[in-house]
């Protein structure tokens, strides 16, 4: 069956797809385009930004306003960058062949917005019960940094939403689930001097290789840790290694030395145990250690990046909302890769991930979405707003 509004999705979608909304660059003109859509229909928004300015959350709210308990439509407008793919047309000019549409974000996840954006107009028309929010985020795909900026916002002024579909591309099947992504690097500062006589310097590198066995000692106890009947593959957290650098001769006591390692947590409790485990080792064993040597030794930990997971939960009002309006009764599922889902979570916002489109096309070249993965996609909207309505 062919929704009425898909014409009407598709081309917006066209349009979202020739933004150049790539991650890290400014995504102001995609944000006032959305804006301008929803003003126009007398639907309040308001924006959130990030630190320089050149990037910003678009939050929009329909229905009974400042009101806590309402439904939230959340996607990302950034998208991964275009270089080194090859691509068959311009991947900010959408294509049309075989009832799909090809371009940047097609799928991951301007699809979703279309959809949302295409429902406003109807959803603006109803009496509806409940506030209905849209949440477009920037810097998804670097973190997500956007969505910490408008949940702050939102922790601090309200409303507070009760329910939260994130429409990253699952074909329409409900996910309740996935580990989170937290990446650090790790700096040590030793003192440099003559390898013939170790004793009188500080070697970074040697400090790192004993903070990298602490990390994997925590890794093995992560996997008791598991969740009985977890669906996560692996079942636990896990700590990795990817890269470490220091020294500059074999001859010469490492000044310093870097490494980068992340941890992939099924659960804040998880990553809140392995984060204390380590800088307690790194404060009371090892910095002591190298300051007894010299005063100036010092490690310390950069955060790049805490995404943290979606966690599966019993009787999760936005499962049971989402199967209510798409009739899905399969199992619900656990998935590899992150999205803001988790920081909805975190509010307390039951949140499931439920979108048009497949993840194993986000990404590629010739990214694309399948017109009846849109169509699904308005049928579960049009079931929201009767639900909201009734």
């Amino acid at each position: 069956m062919v929704h009425a509004l898909l014409n009407d999705a598709v081309a917006v979608l066209d349009d979202l797809i020739g933004f150049d909304s790539i991650s890290l660059q400014s995504n102001l003109a995609v944000i006032a385009y959305l804006g301008e859509r929803l003003d126009g229909l007398g639907i309040h928004t308001r924006l959130s930004h990030s630190t320089d300015g050149q990037r910003a959350n678009l939050f929009a709210t329909i229905g009974p306003r400042d009101t806590d308990g309402g439904i939230v439509l959340s996607g990302h407008t950034d998208v991964v960058p275009v270089a080194g793919q090859d691509w068959t047309s311009d991947p900010f000019v959408a294509r049309h062949h075989d009832g799909r549409v090809f371009g940047r974000g097609a799928c991951d996840m301007k699809g979703f917005i279309a959809c949302a954006m295409a429902h406003a107009a109807e959803f603006s028309g109803k009496s509806l019960r409940r506030p209905l929010h849209f949440a477009f985020t920037f810097d998804e795909e670097v973190s997500c940094l956007g969505a910490q900026v408008m949940l702050e916002q939102l922790a601090r002024t309200g409303p507070k939403p009760a329910v939260c579909i994130v429409g990253e591309p699952t074909e329409m099947r409900i996910i309740e689930g996935h580990k989170g992504c937290c990446e650090y690097a790790t700096h040590f500062t030793g003192s440099p001097g003559h390898a013939s006589q170790p004793a009188l310097g500080v070697n970074a590198v040697h400090y790192a290789v004993r903070y990298i066995t602490r990390l994997l000692e925590i890794g093995e106890a992560l996997k008791a840790r598991a969740p009985k009947n977890s669906r996560f593959d692996p079942a636990w957290s896990t700590i990795q290694v990817g890269r470490i650098e220091g020294g500059m001769a074999r001859n010469v006591i490492a000044g310093s030395c870097s490494l980068d390692w992340e941890m992939r947590p099924v659960s804040a409790a998880d990553l809140a145990f392995a984060k204390a485990n380590i800088e307690e080792y790194a404060r009371s064993t090892l910095l002591p250690a190298m300051q007894a040597d010299n005063a100036n030794a010092d490690i310390i930990t950069e955060i790049i990046g805490e995404i943290i997971g979606l966690e599966p939960m019993d009787d999760c009002e936005a499962e049971a909302l989402v199967r209510t309006l798409t009739g899905d009764n399969l199992p619900a599922q656990c998935v590899s890769f992150g999205t803001e889902a988790g920081l909805f979570q975190q509010l307390g916002i039951a949140t499931v991930i439920c979108g048009p489109g497949s993840i194993e096309q986000a990404h590629k070249a010739d990214e694309f979405v399948e017109l009846s993965q849109l169509d699904a996609c308005l049928a579960m909207m049009s079931q929201l707003g009767r639900h909201m309505a009734d």
